[in-house]
């Protein structure tokens, strides 16, 4: 299942890739992220608050970063995702537009177990993950064009 969005925000591309390319400032922007930790250029520990306020913890690892992209794809062996999730990438695309910097989220999640009976939730959860980050970038950068 594969969840794409966009929007153009009101700051130069070089600004946003810096946030965005780095993961130690998740937290500023990505929806539920309160913490990353053991960060480094290939990898790093995202900490999530859940529902209940218990830390849930997802390892990630960096696939592709080149100037305007970065690809990054969560460790769902023996984790809490484990269940869920058969794999999950993230893509950011940071590029120029009228007026400022286009900016494309994509998750890419291939779901397990129960996950597979129940399509319509799953997406619409990826979709409130990858909306989320938008709004986050849209909270920092300034509002844009949402398509």
């Amino acid at each position: 299942m594969i969840v794409r969005r966009e929007v153009t925000l009101p700051a130069a591309p070089d600004e946003i890739w810096r946030l965005v390319s780095d993961p130690g400032r998740l937290p500023a922007w990505w929806p539920g992220v309160v913490r990353v930790e053991d960060t480094s250029a290939e990898a790093w520990t995202t900490v999530f608050s859940s529902p209940k306020g218990k830390p849930v913890r997802a390892d990630y690892t960096l696939v592709e970063a080149t100037p305007g992209r970065i690809v990054w794809r969560q460790e769902v062996e023996e984790s809490p995702f484990e269940r869920i999730l058969a794999a999950a990438t993230t893509t950011i695309e940071v590029g120029e537009a009228d007026g400022g910097s286009r900016v494309t989220i994509e998750l890419d999640q291939r779901p397990r177990g129960w996950a597979r009976f129940a399509p319509f939730q799953f997406r619409a959860a990826g979709v409130r993950q990858v909306q989320g980050a938008l709004d986050g970038l849209t909270g920092l950068f300034g509002a844009g064009e949402d398509n």
